[in-house]
């Protein structure tokens, strides 16, 4: 394979170090030399350029597209998997060659992807986001109906209730047969789900506890929809791996995080996405644009607070709660509460790397890693408009943007 070469750019490594003229080559899919003064077969000018490394986000849904439960609803079955495609395809648009699906795609979804039948990042997939009776995940509404939005809607996606310490064990278990990368667990109300509170915990240590030592059994890391400050703790407590979303964190919860190493994932783009949405006319309940609007303040200081404390944060946008390919509108986000511009690429590359356990093959410019890379025209410093100013995408070494 020709040996490929992005010459007289500005190398953002993915570690946080200072942005430094260099040349990166790549060939046969790995990147082989970072430095000054390069050569390669096949050049390509980067001159007022920024090169990162391919960038993650590592909370999206890429089989929804919005809160609009009605609409959902009014799409035929297999609509989600032709949305996939498309939402894929919008993401990788953005420079993010790596995602960790939250809950909805099947094994089906990531190895099209794999095969090259679908364009997109490379997955890692929860498939079904674990919830107990009344929890986050469970779609129970007051007329009798059960909505399985995400988990439960075919052979591919266990049903998502769980209750009790035995029938979570069994639950895991069936999900790793079933091809999840990640385990996901609610331990906590959210804003879209009909019949909880953000503010309250779900699962009980004992059921947490099961959760984790079956994921661990097969490899597997453990992520958390915890929004309640207990149920935050909870997960903390119990060894899972990311809080995701975090919104009411307290000092505590936050000394929790340092002494065990947690991981957040804020999603601070979510709560937003979910408002302006509804002013555009999508049909949001009440009761969650209710619950948007009164946890946006909280999730800014929660995060605010984190960054100041020295919390492990990892990029992550909820995406299918809020609109595929605005993912980057996330690190704008993440910079408002406290984030230095180059820490922001950090957690969008090679912190989010380490959390999804790929970091000895991707996140950063190095030689021996995988050769995703992401031009962007302009300052690293200056995260406006960034997927405007995306001008070349590789994903292991081909180009597809």
């Amino acid at each position: 394979m020709a040996r490929t070469l992005i010459r007289g750019g500005t190398v953002v490594d993915g570690r946080g170090g200072e942005p430094a003229a260099a040349d990166v080559a790549f060939e046969d899919g790995r990147i082989v030399e970072v430095g000054p003064g390069l050569d390669g077969d096949e050049a390509v000018d980067a001159a007022g350029m920024t090169v990162l490394p391919g960038l993650f986000d590592c909370h999206v849904h890429v089989t929804m597209d919005g809160p609009d439960l009605l609409r959902s609803l009014g799409q035929p079955f297999s609509y989600q998997f032709f949305r996939a495609a498309a939402n894929l395809s919008a993401t990788l648009d953005c420079g993010i060659t790596t995602v960790r699906d939250a809950g909805g795609a099947d094994l089906g979804v990531k190895t099209a992807v794999d095969d090259g039948l679908v364009e997109g990042p490379r997955m890692q997939i929860a498939i079904t986001i674990l919830s107990q009776t009344g929890g986050h995940n469970d779609q129970w509404v007051p007329s009798g109906c059960s909505l399985e939005l995400v988990g439960g809607g075919h052979p591919g996606q266990p049903s998502p209730i769980v209750d009790g310490p035995e029938e979570m064990r069994r639950k895991v278990r069936e999900l790793v047969r079933a091809g999840a990368d990640v385990i996901k667990v609610c331990t906590s109300g959210g804003v879209l789900s009909p019949r909880d509170d953000p503010r309250h915990p779900h699962f009980r240590d004992d059921e947490l506890l099961v959760c984790v030592t079956e994921a661990a059994a097969a490899d597997r890391f453990v992520m958390a929809h915890a929004q309640a400050t207990d149920g935050i703790k909870a997960a903390i407590r119990t060894g899972i791996r990311s809080v995701e979303h975090g919104i009411f964190l307290d000092d505590e919860a936050i000394a929790m995080m340092l002494e065990r190493g947690t991981w957040l994932v804020p999603t601070l783009v979510a709560p937003h996405a979910v408002l302006e949405a509804a002013a555009g006319g999508a049909r949001v309940p009440p009761e969650s644009l209710r619950k948007a609007e009164e946890v946006v303040g909280h999730h800014a200081d929660s995060f605010a607070r984190a960054v100041a404390a020295g919390v492990r944060i990892a990029m992550g946008t909820d995406s299918g709660v809020g609109v595929h390919g605005t993912n980057l509108t996330e690190l704008e986000l993440m910079a408002k509460g406290g984030m230095a511009p180059l820490e922001v690429w950090r957690a969008t590359t090679s912190s989010a790397a380490e959390l999804m356990g790929l970091g000895d093959e991707l996140g950063a410019l190095e030689p021996g890693k995988r050769a995703d890379v992401v031009l962007l025209a302009g300052d690293p410093t200056d995260l406006g408009d960034l997927k405007a100013r995306i001008r070349g995408v590789w994903k292991d070494g081909a180009r597809l943007r």
